[in-house]
Order: C-alpha cells, then structure tokens, then sequence
C-alpha cells in the first residue's frame, strides 16, 4: 500500500472555509496600513543565516535554537526566515529606498518559519503581518505603529485586548541595566533554569523575557530600567505615553517586558487577547535605532511591530467577529445536451465578467443539478437544455422562491445586470 503523507508537524492547511476568513484579515491589515500611509513590501521567504543571526541577535533562542538553516548547493549556509525586519532592512539598504523621502513606512504579510513546540496558535510555519516606520526618531512613531496594529485589531471586531508598554532605554541605559542585572542575578543562578542561565552569560535581559514559573518568582524582585533612564529617554517614553493616551488607548507600564529580539531599544509593546493569554501575546514590536548601521547602512532610526496571524485568528474565533467574503454563487449554468452546454459556457463566460458563477459540466439529470445549485447556495439557475436552446431562450430558475421565467438569449446578460446588480454579491 503506497505510503499516506500528512502535513509535517508544526504545519497546517488554511482549508476553503478558513481561507476565506484569512482573506479577511489580510485584506483588513493591508486596508488599515494602507490608510496610514505604508505601502507592501514583499520579500524572499529564505535569506543569508548571518542576516538573522547579526539582525535578530545570535544570542537569542530564535538563532540558537529556532531557525530552519541549511546549505544550498554552493555551500551557502542559508535560514528560511523566522522574522521579517531584519529582510525588510536589507531590502531597504540594497535598493537604496530610503532616497525616496526622510521617512520610509512598510507592511509586509507572508509566512515564517521557527522549530518550535507546536501548540494552540504556534506553529513551526506561521504567518505574521507587520510594519516598520524606517527613518524617524520621533516618538510619535512609536504611537503610530501601536496605533496601525490597535486599529487592525479593533477593525476586526476584538474588544478583549489589553496593551502593555516598556520601555529599555538608548544603547547606553541598556548597557547599564544589563550590568544592574547581571549583579543582581549572579547569586541567584542555581535558582534559574539552564536556558536563563545561558541568557546570563550572554543577555541577562533576556532572562526578564522567561516564561518558568521559578525564573518568573526571580525575575519579580529584579530592579526596574526605569531606575537607570537617562534624562532623553524618559521624555521620550513620556512622549509615546502621552500620544498614546491622546489617541484613547489603554495600556499598563510593565516594568520587565523586554520582548525576545536583541535590536530593540527605547519602546518595546505588547498586544494580546484574553481569551489567548498575555504569555502568547497576538504581536507586538518597538523601537531598533540602530539595526540600519548594523548592517552596514547610515545611522537611522526605525520602529515597527509585527502580528502572529494564527493568534490574532484564535482571538477572533473566541469573539465570534470572524467573516469573510462570501463564495455563494451568484448564478449557476445548468445544461441538458451538448449543444445546450457549449450555449451555456458561452453566457457563462459573459456572465463571469460580472458575478460569480458556477458552470455545471457533467450532464446529469436536471434535480441532480439544481441540487448542486442549492448546495452552493445560488440565488438563481439557468437552464438551457435542446428545447430552450431551439426556442432561442434560457430558463432562468429564483431558487429562493422557486419562481420560473423564460428570457431571450439576447436579453440575458441585461435582466442579470438588473437583478443581480454590477457586480458579485459579497
């Protein structure tokens, strides 16, 4: 017996029915971004290892433990993508876009890839939708991206959110809590697990980010970064608080958020869902001022967020918001004989240029059709078969009320303009 394949762990197929509510979403992200002012950028779902590794910070679980790296044919060490800004900065870079005007702002959409533990919401192919704001300092553009992601959100119809915001200081103010923190961890490392211990050695503020209940009892006492803030960076969190606050949105201050990603400085937030959990947040981001010159680029600052989709799906399950376009037909062709049939793929072809429209191709009985018809939920059927086709005329069948009309071959495409409208029924 030949062997059944399935979808390797951690992945999944998007079916007909749950395509169409992805479709939904997507089309809501790039509608709302859209207003803002960002145009899409697309990218290549593999890139150079060392682009993540210098990018997302080679000392971060996703580089270390997380990543799909292989060797092409030539020997090139290459890693399907785990994140998106880091491509989004090399693709900045590379066609020189940030000639165009003082401030470059994106989206993207697509798929990621990370060996994680799959669970609810998490999988090893995941989709993510995002934004960066490439050249402005400004804290008003740290609001902004919590604002575009807040509004994708609320556009979707969720209401549970909550929000909570930090902020890690310039490079300097970093450095000097990672010292605080490391003082203050060096005598509690037996009480850690091995993961933050290695997050020790080589990013105490990643130990903030750990999700074990015993590393958490830690991480509790541990000194805040606000203790450390130099004078800039405390009017510039004030700032992004106080545009935040202007624009009615909620959030809570937590002092030990730091988010997984070694680029971020300043502004770092979080978005999740109730009905997810605050500990698998549906996206977040903040600010990286210096990811542009890390590549090789002129100092320029840049602040962005991206969404895992499959959370933001689940958010919208639980609220019962979810919709989508709808795939009834508009019209369905029935035909009885082949003449009749290449008459009705004919008004089909014409008919498809307005409204959606299902062809029937086999030559079954008339009930076996009009069945097909009420199974995909069609407002109406035509019906030629070798009379009507004689006569000249279609039958056209209200499936609603089961009321019959014959039209004029000639007339058909006009009494559905009238009936049906322009265009198809969403």
């Amino acid at each position: 017996m030949a062997e059944k394949f399935r979808a390797m762990r951690g992945t999944h197929d998007i079916l007909p029915e749950e395509a169409r509510t992805w479709r939904w979403i997507e089309d809501t992200f790039a509608g709302v971004s859209g207003r803002y002012g960002y145009e899409e950028i697309r990218l290549p779902v593999f890139e150079a290892t060392e682009l993540f590794e210098r990018g997302t910070g080679f000392a971060t679980d996703v580089v270390q433990k997380e990543m799909y790296t292989f060797l092409d044919k030539k020997g090139r060490r290459l890693s399907l993508r785990p994140e998106a800004t880091p491509s989004v900065i090399r693709a900045f870079l590379e066609h020189n876009l940030g000639r165009r005007a003082g401030v470059s702002k994106f989206f993207y959409m697509g798929p990621m890839f990370r060996y994680d533990r799959p669970g609810a919401g998490r999988y090893r192919q995941f989709h993510q939708a995002g934004v960066e704001i490439i050249g402005s300092p400004s804290p008003g553009a740290d609001a902004e991206v919590i604002g575009v992601f807040w509004a994708f959100l609320r556009e979707l119809g969720l209401t549970k959110l909550g929000m909570r915001i930090n902020t890690l200081g310039c490079r300097s103010c970093r450095i000097k809590y990672s010292e605080i923190l490391k003082d203050f961890l060096s005598d509690k490392l037996e009480a850690l697990c091995a993961d933050c211990k290695e997050r020790y050695a080589k990013n105490p503020l990643r130990v903030l980010d750990c999700k074990v209940a015993a590393c958490k009892v830690v991480i509790a006492r541990a000194p805040d970064v606000s203790t450390i803030l130099c004078a800039e960076c405390v009017e510039h969190f004030d700032r992004v608080k106080a545009c935040l606050q202007a624009a009615g949105l909620s959030f809570r201050v937590d002092p030990k958020l730091v988010r997984g990603l070694d680029y971020y400085t300043r502004t770092v937030f979080e978005v999740y869902h109730e009905a997810v959990g605050i500990e698998n947040s549906l996206g977040g981001g903040g600010r990286y001022d210096h990811l542009v010159e890390e590549f090789g680029g002129p100092a320029t600052p840049a602040v962005g967020f991206s969404s895992g989709l499959e959370r933001v799906l689940l958010a919208v399950e639980a609220e019962g918001s979810a919709r989508g376009a709808s795939e009834a037909a508009d019209i369905v062709f029935a035909s009885l004989g082949e003449q009749a049939f290449i008459e009705a793929f004919t008004l089909a072809s014409e008919a498809r240029k307005r409204w959606r429209v299902w062809l029937e191709f086999d030559q079954r009985k008339l009930d076996r059709q009009l069945a097909t018809a009420a199974k995909l939920g069609a407002r109406l059927t035509a019906i030629i078969g070798d009379d009507e086709l004689a006569r000249g005329v279609v039958r056209i069948k209200d499936m609603a009320s089961g009321d019959q009309i014959e039209l004029r071959r000639q007339d058909v495409i006009a009494w559905l303009d009238n009936r049906l409208g322009g265009k198809s029924s969403e």
